[in-house]
């Protein structure tokens, strides 16, 4: 008994009676589902190492590829890192939920689908692997069909490719701030790694193929929606030009699930689909957390406490294998190498996170355990990119405290960093480890952030002092400019409250009757925000769309004035305008997209592909990087007004003659079109056709 703590006589003797009951309950529970998890297929003996002479073939009861045939296993990590050797017994099944100490890999088995079938591929993130897709005309169907066939078995984890040896990583996390101990890979399997005649590496992932060790209660499956989700996602990205993971292929399936989408009591069955992701590696910062010493927050420790030679090993085989020049320059200095490791790591996080405030991306889970140790976007949940611009935007529904909100995305970032630094030690020592974090990770997201955002508005000459204040002053501007480009329904959307009147009275009470409880509990923020909501939607009330227009008009005008002059300094820079206007215009395409993944498109792809259409999804798998070709982000929200004179005009020169006058024309016309356009738009359009104006002025509204 807990020192202070008191029980009658009966409650004990209850208790006592009741123990050996909840044990026998508790005992069954988990014979029941051992035996469920053991009738899955067995693993069968672990293929031989793939060599340069000859690729490691499976069991005769494995069928043999013909497409695939030419895929060249050699699985490094398996050999580098340790393999937990399973328990005897039927505890020790290949999926049967367990800590897995002294150990970075499990061995699992797919579970099979009951008629897998192609949704899509991807052509472009095949082409990594050395394949070639036939194409999806009449002269060459039956090959292609071959070929999506091979993919439906092979990538849906029915069967194994010859030389593929499933495992699945074990790992931890801090989720939402807090310690979770061992997490590790619940629904995804490491299938191998690919050798290219181009001479690079690729490990392939089936995430969705079935239950693993990490999976705890959970079955190991992903479902249609989600799958499509991240398959889109994870190709979009990369045509953005943003570091991520790459999805070759999605396979659905005849086999349920029975999913609650929206948690409020009312689920259904849906398909299971598995997808095949593509990357150098899904080693991740909680990777290194397996060796974490009980947190003092939540007592959780991880699996491997104490067994820093294992630590020891991942840094020779990370850095050996991903940072193969950092090795060869520091190889005989442990502590220098491992320094050095750590900058690179917080350099591409830092260019990461920047390239995804560029696009308005939230990832929406930025746990430990989901952010890649090669600077990758990983693990596409809840994200989503933002209709207008928010600072506050959580895409999240269950981040209820904004811990993962767009503006924070680069701070949280950094606390990630942080916590890798810390599962580094010994190997790195801790005050190292936070010097470079402080040197590092602000200058470079800031450095590539205003790099991105200069070529955005088009300046492509050298650096200005003043472009300094781009970057710190940026995220007040577009604020502003949102403010300003938005209709009066989308303001009063933007503003809405998002308390229960009940709630935020509540709130107030407890701030005034009992502030330090109110701090703790960490809702300060969020009551501040919530009354600038209610302060903000009161005035829209009283607002009139006419009033709302007027005004602004001085606002845009001055700043437009501002953007024209600090584009002829970038002018006269180049020394020429033929030259200049001509890279002005090739480098404000190629860095402004001309298509987001909005959810709406998302959406759709998901709705038709459950209805038997896969045509929205497979569409995103022949697609070419043009992506950034023309026009603007946003432009299929106002693909018309675009095609009609919002892109790029053939007539634009020299913007020497766009005077006061122009630019109140400007002005008015782009707060014209935002009631039709959207905010998004037309804040896109400013960003990247507000410069592109035509000699003389255009007669008449059919310009526009």
């Amino acid at each position: 008994m807990q020192p202070g703590s008191r029980t009658s006589g009966r409650g004990r003797r209850a208790s006592a009676a009741a123990a050996p009951r909840m044990a026998g309950l508790r005992a069954a529970l988990w014979t029941s589902l051992v035996a469920a998890r053991a009738r899955l297929p067995p693993l069968g003996p672990p293929p031989s190492r793939c060599s340069s002479s000859a690729t490691a073939r499976g069991t005769a009861m494995e069928p043999a590829p013909r497409w695939l045939a030419g895929l060249r296993f050699d699985n490094r990590a398996l050999r580098a890192l340790p393999m937990e050797t399973p328990p005897s017994g039927p505890e020790g099944g290949p999926s049967a939920p367990r800590l897995v100490p002294g150990a970075c890999f499990s061995r699992v088995r797919p579970a099979p689908l009951h008629q897998p079938r192609l949704v899509a591929l991807s052509e472009p993130a095949l082409a990594l692997l050395g394949l070639d897709v036939p194409p999806n005309d009449n002269a060459a169907r039956e090959a292609r069909e071959a070929c999506e066939a091979e993919a439906a078995l092979f990538f849906s984890g029915n069967a194994l490719l010859p030389g593929a040896e499933p495992a699945a990583h074990c790992y931890c996390g801090h989720q939402f701030g807090q310690f979770a101990g061992q997490l590790g890979d619940g629904a995804a399997m490491y299938l191998g790694e690919v050798c290219t005649a181009a001479g690079e590496r690729w490990e392939l992932q089936l995430k969705g193929a079935g239950p693993t060790p990490f999976s705890r209660e959970a079955d190991g499956r992903k479902v249609l929606r989600s799958s499509i989700r991240e398959f889109l996602c994870s190709e979009a990205m990369f045509h953005l030009g943003i570091p991520t993971t790459r999805a070759g292929a999605c396979i659905t399936s005849q086999s349920t699930v029975v999913r609650d989408m929206f948690y409020d009591g009312n689920p259904k069955y849906e398909k299971c689909t598995v997808v095949l992701r593509i990357a150098s590696t899904f080693l991740r910062f909680g990777s290194f957390e397996i060796f974490k010493p009980a947190d003092e927050h939540t007592g959780r420790s991880g699996p491997s406490v104490g067994r820093n030679d294992i630590r020891v090993q991942m840094l020779d085989y990370v850095i050996g294998t991903f940072y193969p020049e950092i090795q060869a320059a520091h190889g005989s200095h442990s502590v220098q190498r491992n320094a050095a490791f750590f900058r690179e790591v917080t350099r591409r996080t830092a260019r990461m996170v920047a390239e995804w405030q560029c696009v308005g991306f939230c990832h929406g889970v930025l746990n430990t355990d989901n952010m890649s140790i090669v600077g990758l976007t990983i693990d596409y949940g809840p994200f989503g990119f933002m209709d207008r611009y928010d600072p506050d935007h959580v895409c999240n529904a269950s981040d209820n405290t904004g811990r993962y909100s767009y503006s924070k995305q680069p701070e949280v970032c950094k606390w990630n960093l942080q916590k890798l630094a810390e599962a580094l030690e010994p190997e790195l020592p801790h005050e190292l480890g936070k010097a470079i974090l402080a040197e590092e990770f602000d200058t470079t997201f800031h450095r590539h952030y205003l790099q991105k955002m200069r070529r955005k508005l088009g300046l492509v000459r050298a650096e200005r002092e003043e472009d300094g204040a781009l970057s710190p002053g940026l995220a007040e501007f577009l604020a502003t400019l949102t403010a300003e480009c938005a209709s009066l329904e989308e303001l009063r959307l933007a503003f809405r409250p998002q308390m229960d009147p009940r709630q935020l009275s509540m709130m107030l009470m407890l701030a005034q009757s009992n502030p330090q409880l109110l701090a703790l509990i960490g809702t300060r923020a969020n009551l501040t925000k919530e009354l600038e909501r209610v302060e903000q939607q009161s005035r829209l009330e009283q607002l009139s769309p006419e009033e709302l227009l007027s005004r602004h008009r001085a606002h845009w005008a001055h700043w437009l004035q501002e953007y024209r002059a600090r584009l002829e300094k970038d002018r006269e820079d180049a020394g020429g305008d033929a030259a200049w206007e001509a890279e002005h215009t090739r480098v404000m395409h190629a860095n402004n997209p001309k298509y987001i993944l909005r959810n709406y498109m998302a959406h759709n792809a998901i709705e038709a592909a459950e209805n038997g259409d896969f045509s929205e999804a497979s569409a995103a798998g022949t697609a070419t990087p043009g992506s950034r070709s023309r026009g603007a982000a946003g432009a299929e929200a106002a693909g018309g007004p675009l095609r009609q004179g919002w892109g790029h005009s053939p007539g634009a020169g020299s913007h020497r003659a766009w005077g006061g006058q122009r630019s109140s024309w400007w002005a008015a016309s782009l707060q014209q079109q935002a009631s039709t356009l959207g905010c998004r738009a037309v804040c896109d359009m400013i960003l990247i056709t507000a410069l592109e104006v035509p000699h003389q002025r255009p007669q008449g509204p059919e310009s526009c």
